[in-house]
């Protein structure tokens, strides 16, 4: 008989065993944890998008405007969100704020909710019924706008929710099937530009003539692509008119 130890299934492991299983298990969990914290590692950066709960609710009042998607232009702010800034609106979960805003387009409004924020991309997830947003008084005043000339920018469409800190990181092929219905039940689409395009990395994304992303362009989110298209400036937001004909994936 060999004197060496031998396993079986139904036994104690001999001594010898003992060890060297032992040493197996510490060693295959320690490779498992470097490889996912290396894997993890090489990951982009998601960003510092978030809900901002710490600055608890905002309440501003400003200038309703469908672009097409819904925008408020405050021009009463508080110790945080200034006057002359910009925010695109949505509600909670997956769904925008389309009928709510629609009929006070073009008039002083009331809004309130939480911030999402991500670098100076704003956008502000609204309180449920008149508490979100209803009438001002007051006479609304002219939206600044500024026709900035017809743009070719490479980047990507995502939702803007998601984007600002709904979700991390909130775009890539990964994020597409959630963007995609974002998008789909009226949340804002943002265009992310590889270089910064008048002082900012984000655009508002639309249609031609101020018409909605048309569904054509759904394909394309959470790819990386180039296309042209008119960029007009709002307030201080930018809005880039896409034209669906020009885009192309870029790999």
């Amino acid at each position: 008989m060999s004197e060496k130890p031998f396993f079986v299934g139904y036994l104690p492991a001999p001594g010898p065993l003992r060890v060297f299983l032992l040493a197996a298990c510490v060693l295959v969990i320690a490779g498992l944890g470097t490889a996912g914290y290396l894997m993890g590692a090489a990951q982009d950066d998601p960003g510092p998008g978030a809900f901002r709960f710490d600055y608890g609710r905002q309440t501003v009042t400003g200038v309703v405007e469908m672009t097409p998607y819904p925008v408020i232009h405050v021009t009463e702010g508080n110790d945080r969100i200034k006057p002359g800034d910009s925010f695109m609106m949505t509600a909670g979960g997956k769904s925008g704020v389309d009928s709510r805003a629609m009929p006070l387009n073009g008039q002083l409004a009331q809004v309130s909710g939480i911030v999402l924020e991500r670098g100076d991309l704003y956008m502000m997830q609204l309180r449920g019924g008149r508490n979100g947003l209803r009438a001002a008084e007051g006479d609304a005043p002219a939206i600044p706008t500024e026709p900035q000339g017809r743009w070719q920018l490479t980047g990507e469409i995502c939702d803007g929710k998601c984007l600002a800190g709904a979700m991390r990181p909130g775009r890539g092929l990964a994020h597409k099937a959630c963007a995609n219905l974002c998008l789909l039940g009226d949340v804002p689409p943002i265009f992310v530009s590889s270089q910064p395009v008048l002082g900012s990395e984000f655009l508002l994304v639309t249609g031609p003539d101020g018409t909605r992303l048309p569904r054509d362009a759904y394909d394309y989110v959470a790819q990386f692509i180039t296309a042209e298209g008119e960029i007009t400036k709002r307030g201080d937001l930018l809005v880039w008119e896409i034209d669906v004909d020009t885009i192309e994936v870029t790999e």
